[in-house]
């Protein structure tokens, strides 16, 4: 009996998925300009796979974070650019996916891109994977700016030649982003957005996101030129873990 009982708890537990409170909105709600390029959907990431929790290639957000990002747009769109979103409201079990797979030493068939120049057992104590994440809190966005009228981004093909993040433009993947100096998701010190190497053009792109956003009351993190979160946080204490997809915010 004691087996049977056990073996019952975890359907018992299962239930239906959590769903976002009713202050998170669809990005598209609130802005349908900007550009959702949801890099954990696809397989072109550091990982290397579809990221747990990643339902659908859509941005969440707390919804002051949304039209913060919608007027920073109107600024944008009114100089010729438009921003592009890589990644949004991250659940927390995308984060577990991130801790298990730097934790598995073995799997580096991202390095040559995502982070050419560091030791994979360095990722933690550098700080580049953690257990938690201000993104899976709502307010977080990883953006970039793109000239309009924008190309898309050529589908990454798996298996293709890795080429550095760090490399310059015309040499690392084609992203349709402006120059910021490191590809997207690049660990690499020369993401520091006010890295001193970086110069000219790619530092005048970083510091038209940085200030167009600041403007609207998001914080850059200096360790990244793309990681802005607005401030003050609705939810500045509480990782969520409802999964990304429609249906979390169906109905708001």
């Amino acid at each position: 009996m004691l087996l049977t009982a056990t073996a019952a708890v975890p359907s018992a537990q299962a239930g239906p998925e959590p769903k976002a409170p009713k202050e998170f909105v669809a990005l598209s709600s609130v802005d349908r300009t900007i550009i959702q390029e949801m890099r954990y959907t696809t397989v072109h990431n550091f990982v290397g796979e579809r990221v747990d929790g990643y339902r659908q290639p859509l941005c969440i957000l707390t919804r002051p974070a949304a039209e913060a990002l919608h007027r920073a747009q109107r600024r944008l769109l009114a100089r010729g650019y438009s921003l592009k979103v890589y990644d949004c409201y991250r659940p927390q079990r995308a984060v577990d996916h991130f801790v298990r797979w730097a934790k598995d030493l073995a799997d580096e068939r991202m390095k040559k891109e995502f982070y050419p120049l560091v030791d994979k057992s360095r990722l933690f104590a550098d700080g580049y994977i953690a257990e938690k994440s201000g993104h899976s809190r709502g307010s977080t966005v990883d953006v970039t700016i793109v000239r309009l009228p924008a190309a898309p981004t050529r589908p990454y093909l798996p298996g293709e030649k890795l080429v550095a993040c760090s490399a310059p433009r015309s040499e690392r993947f084609p992203d349709s982003s402006v120059d910021m100096g490191t590809g997207f998701d690049c660990f690499d010190t020369l993401s520091h957005t006010d890295d001193p190497r970086i110069q000219g053009a790619q530092r005048a792109n970083r510091q038209l996101l940085k200030g167009t956003l600041a403007e609207q009351g998001f914080v850059n993190l200096p360790e990244e030129w793309w990681h802005f979160t607005f401030k003050p946080e609705p939810f500045p204490s509480t990782f969520f873990d409802f999964p990304v997809a429609r249906r979390s915010v169906a109905g708001h």
